[in-house]
């Protein structure tokens, strides 16, 4: 009786991995081993400043919910401690958030991600980690796009001042 109620807990866990992943913008998971209590309370405390949730789970339960969703390329990664970064609003602000922690507490190490439904690797996680933020993205569009229509009027108002002068 006991092994069957352990069994539908991991299985509501497993669940509960894969609307976190299909949820998910971004994901990146993390070899967090040697953080001590207050390292990692404050990395926690920043992620969540940012929207980001951050767990420890099973590897096994892990790959399995990642497996249940037609992911294998996670296998080789969930190996040893393991956490993981969920986005729901975002794919480059974990892999910013992870990067500066790796930065900060040189023991842990990125392992991959995934970023929108596709499985990235170490490389492309610090790839997105150097990428300004969307907010920043949007700012830079919003002053090109401010700065053309600027320019279009200048001109159009000197045809018009040209036009009255004739």
């Amino acid at each position: 009786m006991a092994s069957q109620q352990i069994i539908e807990e991991k299985a509501k866990i497993v669940e509960s991995i894969k609307e976190k992943i299909k949820a998910a913008q971004g994901i990146v998971l993390v070899d967090y081993i040697g953080l001590t209590v207050e390292q990692d309370t404050a990395m926690r405390s920043e992620l969540r400043k940012n929207g980001i949730e951050y767990g420890v789970f099973k590897n096994r339960l892990v790959q399995r919910a990642f497996s249940e969703l037609g992911y294998s390329e996670f296998d080789t990664y969930l190996n040893g401690p393991t956490a993981i970064a969920f986005s729901n609003s975002d794919c480059v602000i974990p892999c910013k958030l992870m990067q500066e922690s790796v930065d900060k507490y040189p023991k842990m190490k990125i392992k991959c991600g995934m970023a929108d439904g596709k499985f990235i690797d170490e490389k492309v996680v610090n790839q997105y980690a150097k990428l300004p933020s969307r907010e920043q993205l949007l700012t830079n569009c919003v002053f090109a796009l401010s700065g053309l229509v600027r320019g279009l009027a200048v001109c159009l108002n000197k045809i018009a001042e040209k036009e009255e002068n004739n």
